[in-house]
C-alpha cells in the first residue's frame, strides 16, 4: 500500500524547504520529492541577499518592500551566523541617472517602510572617506550614500530550512524524479504522485501536492492529469561572475551601461559581480552563463574600480533563472528589463474551492518564509487539523 502525506512538495529549493518547514511546524505530514540536490537549481545562483527590495521602490511596489524589510528583521535575529547586515554604497557620478535628490527620496522613503529602525537607516558619506572605499573610482564622483542591507549564503540557508523541516519530521527523497500525479476526483481523498527514486518508480498519496518546481513549474504541471491549468511564465536569466579580490568595506550598488542595478561584493574571499537579466527559452537545466552577460559584467566593474581595468580571471560563473509573469516584451538572448515587473509570488490552485494542487510561481529569497506561511493559510481549508509543533516566527536556524 503506497504511503499517504498530507503534503507533497515537488522541490527543494528555498521555497519548496519552507513550505516543508511550515507544514512540519504544523504538526502536518510532508514528503519532498527533489530531482537533485537541495538548492541546486536558482536558490544557489542568487545574489546572496537579503534586502527590502530599494529598487522596487521606482515600480511602486510598496507593500512588497515593506514586507521584505519585515522578513529581513526576522532573519537576522533567526539566523545570525547565515545572515548578516552589511553596509551598501551607492555612488553617485556626474553621468548617474538616478540623481543624488532622488536617491535621498527613495532611501528616506525605505526607512520609513521599515520602521525608522537602525538598520534602515542611511547617510550621506562625506566626500573625504570615498577614498577608502575598496578603489572605487573619484574621478567625476559627485556624491556617496550609504545604507544597510543583508547578505547570505543562500545554499546554506536553504539547507538549514530543510533540515529544520527534518528536525519536525518531514521527509526528503534525493534524487526523486517526478514522474506524473493523477489528482483526486470526487469521492476520492487523496492524489496519486508517481516518482523515479535510486532507479525505481515509487507512488505514494497525498491530500494535497505543492508544486515548488521553480524554473520547472510548466513541466510538472505537463506530467499531472486531469490537465491542470497553467498561467503564463518569462523565464529570465541572471548570470554572476567571481571575480579575484576582496572588499573590505561592504557592497556596492552600482548603476550599469543600460541603467540597470549590479552589485559589486564581497564572496568567499573574493569579489562577486552581479546580475544581467536575458530572456531564456529551452531546458532550464541547461541554463549556463552567455559570453555576452560576463563581457557585460566585467565592463561595469572595470567601470568602478579601475584597477579591474587591466583585466582579472574569471574564478567562477553561475546562470540562475527567475520565474516572471509573462508579457511578451523579451527578445530572445537580449537584454529583459524586469525592474518595473511584480516581484509579487503567485499561488495558483488548481481549483478555488477545493485545492488538490497549489502551484508557486515565483517568489524570494528574502520572502521565503511569508510564502509559505500564505501556502499553509490557502491551504487551511483542505488540509487536516494536527497539533502545531513550532511557529516559524521563532524557529532558530543554524
Amino acid at each position: 500500500m503506497a504511503e499517504s502525506y498530507d503534503l507533497v512538495i515537488i522541490g527543494s529549493g528555498i521555497h519548496g524547504a519552507g513550505i516543508a518547514q511550515a507544514a512540519a511546524a504544523r504538526g502536518l505530514s510532508v514528503l519532498v520529492l527533489e530531482q537533485s540536490g537541495i538548492a541546486s537549481g536558482t536558490s544557489s545562483r542568487s545574489s546572496k541577499l537579503i534586502h527590502g527590495g530599494l529598487r522596487y521602490l521606482e515600480s511602486g511596489q510598496f507593500s512588497l518592500v515593506r514586507e521584505c524589510l519585515r522578513e529581513r528583521a526576522l532573519l537576522l535575529e533567526l539566523a545570525p551566523q547565515l545572515v548578516k547586515l552589511q553596509p551598501f554604497y551607492i555612488p553617485v557620478y556626474r553621468d548617474t541617472t538616478r540623481r543624488p535628490w532622488l536617491l535621498r527620496a527613495g532611501l528616506s522613503l525605505y526607512a520609513l517602510l521599515g520602521g525608522l529602525q537602525p538598520a534602515v537607516r542611511f547617510r550621506r558619506v562625506p566626500s573625504g572617506l570615498w577614498q577608502n572605499l575598496d578603489g572605487l573610482d573619484t574621478a567625476h564622483l559627485q556624491a556617496v550614500f550609504q545604507y544597510s542591507d543583508a547578505q547570505t549564503d543562500d545554499a546554506a540557508l536553504t539547507r538549514a530550512v530543510m533540515c529544520s523541516a527534518q528536525q519536525m519530521g518531514a521527509q526528503l527523497k534525493i534524487p526523486a524524479t517526478f514522474t506524473g500525479a493523477r489528482l483526486g476526483q470526487d469521492g476520492e481523498r487523496d492524489s496519486i504522485i508517481e516518482y523515479r527514486h535510486n532507479g525505481q518508480i515509487e507512488t505514494c498519496a497525498a491530500t494535497v501536492l505543492v508544486n515548488a518546481a521553480g524554473p520547472w513549474v510548466q513541466q510538472v504541471l505537463g506530467r499531472i492529469t486531469p490537465a491542470p491549468a497553467q498561467l503564463g511564465i518569462d523565464l529570465v536569466q541572471g548570470t554572476h561572475l567571481v571575480v579575484p579580490g576582496t572588499l573590505t568595506q561592504g557592497i556596492y550598488y552600482v548603476e550599469a551601461e543600460d541603467k540597470r542595478a549590479v552589485f559589486v561584493m564581497p564572496w568567499q574571499g573574493n569579489t562577486l559581480v552581479g546580475t544581467t537579466e536575458s530572456a531564456y527559452h529551452g531546458d532550464p537545466a541547461a541554463v549556463r552563463p552567455l559570453p555576452q552577460e560576463q563581457a557585460y559584467l566585467l565592463r561595469t566593474l572595470a567601470r568602478y574600480f579601475p584597477h579591474y581595468r587591466s583585466g582579472q580571471p574569471v574564478l567562477a560563473t553561475m546562470a540562475g533563472l527567475r520565474v516572471l509573469p509573462a508579457s511578451g516584451s523579451g527578445t530572445e538572448g537580449g537584454a529583459l528589463s524586469v525592474n518595473a515587473r511584480s516581484r509579487e509570488t503567485v499561488l495558483h490552485p488548481d481549483q478555488q474551492d477545493h485545492p488538490r494542487l497549489l502551484t508557486v510561481y515565483g517568489g524570494k529569497l528574502t520572502t521565503y518564509r511569508l510564502t509559505a506561511e500564505r501556502v499553509m493559510t490557502r491551504l487551511a481549508g483542505v488540509l487536516p487539523v494536527r497539533k502545531v509543533v513550532a511557529d516559524t516566527r521563532h524557529l532558530k536556524l543554524g
